[in-house]
């Protein structure tokens, strides 16, 4: 059975996250560097092994003094931390276009076992001759879990922050190569 290598397009895909303010709006951010890689057996997606990392000095949220604080200790720390990434361990098929997608999720040097709702778009062939395959990734994870407690309550005793964050991506995979496998003898 042979393997085949998908490479994440950047240029089509994105990555952003939601959290509530003041519990009376959401505030939308997103990472602008980001990396990912699936290894099938076949086209077969799942026989999916997924790993992401997104560079956390690329965080945008449309205002340059919160994304400093995001990148800082109280967020984030970058300094300490550069990156967040996942990795799978299963992608189980619920309908024909629908997957759970099941997998750990490192961040500020936490690794957390997380599961995502994945919609599959589909796969088709460019102008260019390349196959692409693309996929909706949403989920939700408590940011407490991984040691963000900054902004839990207010001098007043309400939210600053929202625990929740909800996770929205949108991806788009290049079919790289397709490999043979090696028969041990």
């Amino acid at each position: 059975m042979s393997t085949t290598k998908w490479a994440l397009d950047p240029t089509h895909s994105e990555l952003q996250f939601k959290v509530k303010h003041l519990m009376i709006s959401t505030v939308t951010g997103q990472f602008n560097k980001f990396s990912g890689t699936v290894e099938t057996k076949e086209d077969d997606f799942t026989t999916a092994k997924i790993d992401f990392a997104a560079e956390i000095d690329s965080i945008s949220t449309n205002n340059e003094q919160r994304d400093a604080h995001l990148k800082n200790g109280d967020f984030f720390d970058a300094a300490s931390h550069p990156q967040l990434t996942f990795k799978s361990e299963k992608l189980e098929k619920i309908t024909a276009d629908e997957y759970k997608l099941h997998g750990t999720l490192t961040m500020r040097g936490t690794s957390k076992k997380i599961n995502l709702d994945v919609e599959f778009g589909g796969v088709t062939v460019d102008p260019w001759g390349n196959t692409r395959a693309g996929f909706t990734i949403t989920g939700k994870i408590n940011r407490q879990d991984f040691g963000v407690s900054f902004g839990a309550v207010t001098e007043t005793g309400g939210l600053l922050l929202g625990d929740e964050v909800k996770i929205i991506a949108n991806a788009q995979f290049v079919k790289q190569a397709v490999a043979e496998a090696v028969l041990a003898v």
